[in-house]
């Protein structure tokens, strides 16, 4: 019993050291150190799985982190085609500066973008270019779920096999859990080659479990590419719970952005697989000009200097001079993303927050309303979705920019999973991405600040507990 109590006593110490050295936020780190205390053992495992700063702490970076880094270092411009592009406001000359430093890709004219609003327009447009597909088929999602559209996807692959097209599939480990090895063979039968991000195995769990793939994309003959928030699951075309459908967005890009968007793939599809470096002009082909649209591909990670997603959102919110439009299924902001936020609104930028009002996650749904009394004390409108479950990353900046990817707007998104935005320079697409944002808010429920600070005391003791664990998310 002595013997237990010491040990617990000095790993408690040891834990809460490190929490006061390492920390990278004072709040961050006071929620830490209160878990750490509060939860015997459980406290400090959840410290070292999900709070542990990698960045700054040697010991525990991920092998793949620095592995990461050296890729880049050695393959960074291997290939690149940088094409250069003259902005005709300051404001998208410095965003897309910022994020050429922070996240290592240009701004490439010259694209033709189609904006996909739900999940079947997505997957008959995907699927649409598959058929077309004469060289290679390369896919990556956080979530590949079995169903109509898992089967309807295989049969295209196997037809495409068949016919000498290349097929190379990633997977998360976590997000996809649910898919089983029968039918991961299944496709590895028909000569896919198929791969887990990030798989749990034993001696590796702890440092592994915290950090995800995020990520969708699709790159078809290097030519095509699509990418945003729908991951491959018949919930995004039939409601499979109380959630409804799922409500994402998504893109179809063709043009020079595709190379950068497919760089994103072959990182990773290198680590995952430990066998292929697609970095070959057959992977890579020059692509064309197809459109009049710039694009940026923003990638963000573990292994990246910069927390480039969270970057890209709070400059977009910063530079914002009429208005700022957010769409977003887990918005739980940092102390920096409030700070922009309630800048903004004192400055007079209109902001309005679409966010769904159902929830796949008791914790995320009531660590974000723990943010709304502030948010509309501060003028900022929030509205929530009532009939489907909001799904959708989106963000609009006075109708210049707009940005549609896998992002959320929290802790998990800006410091632990890897991530992909594409930012749209085009006042056009901005628009009309406006125009549907503005829509769905007509079909969604308003909340006002004077009822909303009247919540009982059950509700509000709800959103304290989950902001308190708001750093798990």
């Amino acid at each position: 019993m002595i013997l237990t109590i010491g040990l617990y006593g000095t790993i408690t110490l040891l834990a809460i050291l490190h929490i006061i050295l390492y920390g990278s936020r004072p709040t961050k780190s006071l929620s830490w150190l209160l878990i750490v205390l509060i939860f015997p053992f459980l406290g400090i495992i959840l410290y070292i799985v999900f709070g542990i700063n990698r960045r700054r702490f040697k010991f525990f970076k991920l092998k793949q982190t620095v592995r990461r880094r050296l890729y880049d270092e050695n393959f960074r411009n291997r290939l690149v085609k940088e094409q250069k592009i003259e902005f005709e406001n300051k404001k998208s000359s410095k965003l897309s500066k910022l994020l050429r430093n922070s996240s290592n890709f240009a701004t490439q004219p010259a694209n033709q973008v189609k904006v996909l609003q739900n999940g079947k327009e997505t997957f008959d447009s995907i699927f649409k270019e598959i058929q077309k597909a004469e060289k290679f088929i390369h896919l990556q999602y956080y979530i590949f779920e079995e169903g109509e559209l898992f089967d309807k996807l295989y049969s295209l692959l196997k037809e495409k096999l068949e016919n000498n097209v290349e097929v190379r599939i990633l997977y998360d480990a976590i997000g996809s859990y649910s898919l089983r090895k029968k039918a991961i063979k299944k496709f590895k039968d028909i000569g896919a080659s198929v791969y887990p991000i990030m798989p749990l195995h034993f001696g590796s769990i702890l440092f592994t479990l915290n950090y995800r793939n995020h990520r969708k994309i699709i790159i078809i003959d290097g030519e095509v590419g699509f990418t945003g928030g729908v991951n491959i699951s018949d919930k995004y075309i039939n409601p499979k719970s109380e959630l409804g459908i799922w409500d994402d967005t998504h893109l179809y890009l063709n043009g020079p952005a595709v190379d950068s968007l497919h760089r994103v793939f072959i990182k990773d599809y290198y680590f995952a697989s430990n066998e292929e470096l697609l970095l070959t002009n057959k992977y890579l082909p020059e692509t064309k000009k197809q459109g009049d649209v710039a694009v940026q591909i923003v990638a963000g990670g573990p292994d990246a200097d910069h927390p480039s997603i969270m970057q890209q959102y709070i400059t977009m919110i910063n530079l914002a001079e009429e208005y700022i439009y957010i769409s977003n299924p887990y918005f739980i902001p940092n102390n920096a993303m409030l700070e922009a936020l309630r800048i903004a609104a004192l400055s007079g930028v209109t902001i309005k927050l679409l966010v769904p009002k159902k929830s796949d996650s008791w914790l995320a749904k009531y660590s974000m309303l723990s943010f709304f009394e502030e948010l509309l004390f501060l003028g900022i409108e929030i509205y929530q979705q009532k009939d489907d479950f909001l799904h959708s990353k989106v963000i609009i900046m006075d109708g210049e920019i707009a940005s549609v990817g896998s992002g959320n707007f929290d802790h998990r998104s800006f410091e632990h999973n890897f991530e992909t935005n594409a930012l749209i320079y085009d006042t056009p697409i901005a628009e009309s991405i406006c125009q549907d944002f503005i829509a769905d808010c007509r079909e969604s429920v308003l909340l006002k600040y004077d009822t909303y600070k009247k919540r009982g005391i059950k509700r509000k003791l709800s959103e304290g507990i989950a902001r308190f664990f708001s750093p798990l998310l």
